[in-house]
């Protein structure tokens, strides 16, 4: 695929990407700049379905409001089109194990199954004719021809490492027993992680249809398999902890695919930040403090940790914090998401950001 309608230098781009995932030197850190496109006649967006369900389901809804979003959208610098079904969970291993699930108008919330007192994943099984697994191969083959030529077709959040545990526990059961169990949570997630294998496979196979290219929830590219991998669950517990119970099954993940980035979300998982940059096969951290908290910048420890690790870092922050940030980070292997108001705008960004980038190694 050498262009895409809405991101012309596509190829180009990708370039860019592997690059930056080999942590080269480059003539900046990686953009990712998004902004509505300029001298736009007016034009109300696709009615979205008032019925929950429906609102995640309508696939021609989905395919109206994606091409809306895209068609409008200016993407600079390595920002590109990604076809996006939403992320709340409804395609995702929690559910096909008959985890009951319920949408919002936001998200997705899951109950947990495995409510006995003793951790034991051994009679768990993939539903994979139930209703919301034949969904889902209807979602993704219909996001791979919508983005034909145009964007990059999206697969969802399946989770993976930790969470998908948490879902079909319960956090809080999760909690003791990583506390009086952590053997049995470290033999559960190693069983569970070749489900996710099956699961990825079978996703990415329906997106890609023998050679295209895909996207996940987290919006960045790699060549060949890549996920974005967490541990949301392991925010507030310790090193030993989390070394004991779910890196195995990380170290296991990362070693079969491509290319890693890693979720560090929350400032109760920052202190996890030295064990998740150990694991070889994760190539970049992403930074995140979560909701109510101060930006990446403000922990720049954290930051600096990542790269003195030697891993590629990627922060969201605004455009007024860029000086900042290239101020005190080091271009190579920095991946910066922002935003712009307007097409001038993302430029004038994009300029900048070649002009006060500095490699620092």
């Amino acid at each position: 695929m050498s262009a895409l309608e809405y991101k012309p230098d596509w190829e180009e781009i990708k370039q860019r990407y592997a690059a930056w995932w080999r942590r080269e030197k480059m003539d900046r850190c990686l953009l990712w700049v998004e902004a509505p496109k300029e001298n736009l006649p007016d034009e109300p967006p696709p009615t979205a379905p008032e019925d929950t369900e429906r609102l995640w389901t309508d696939l021609d809804y989905l395919s109206a409001a994606n091409d809306y979003r895209m068609r409008r959208t200016f993407y600079a610098a390595e920002a590109f089109p990604i076809w996006s079904p939403g992320y709340p969970g409804h395609i995702a291993i929690p559910t096909f194990y008959g985890c009951p699930f319920k949408l919002d108008r936001g998200t997705g919330w899951h109950e947990a199954i495995l409510t006995d007192e003793k951790l034991d994943v051994s009679g768990l099984k993939l539903d994979r004719q139930g209703k919301w697994w034949r969904f889902g191969d209807e979602l993704l083959r219909r996001a791979r021809e919508e983005s034909a030529g145009k964007s990059i077709p999206s697969m969802c959040a399946i989770f993976g490492c930790g969470d998908t545990l948490g879902m079909l526990r319960g956090n809080e059961r999760l909690l003791f027993d990583i506390a009086d169990a952590p053997a049995a949570v470290r033999r559960a997630e190693l069983a569970l992680m070749d489900d996710w294998f099956g699961v990825f496979e079978h996703q990415t196979n329906l997106l890609c249809d023998g050679g295209g290219e895909y996207a996940t929830w987290f919006p960045i590219w790699a060549p060949g398999r890549f996920y974005p991998t967490q541990c949301d669950v392991s925010y507030g517990i310790s090193p030993k902890a989390f070394r004991e119970c779910f890196v195995p099954a990380l170290e296991k993940q990362v070693a079969w695919l491509d290319h890693a980035i890693y979720h560090l979300d929350g400032t109760g998982a920052f202190h996890l930040v030295e064990e998740v940059c150990k694991i070889d096969g994760i190539y970049a951290v992403q930074v995140l403090p979560g909701t109510g908290k101060p930006g990446p910048l403000h922990y720049m420890d954290v930051l600096k940790t990542v790269q003195h690790m030697g891993k590629g870092l990627h922060i969201t922050i605004s455009p007024q914090e860029i000086p900042e940030a290239l101020s005190r980070l080091s271009s190579r292997g920095l991946f910066i998401h922002t935003w712009a108001s307007s097409q001038t705008e993302a430029m004038k960004i994009v300029e900048q950001a070649a002009r006060l980038s500095v490699d620092r190694g």
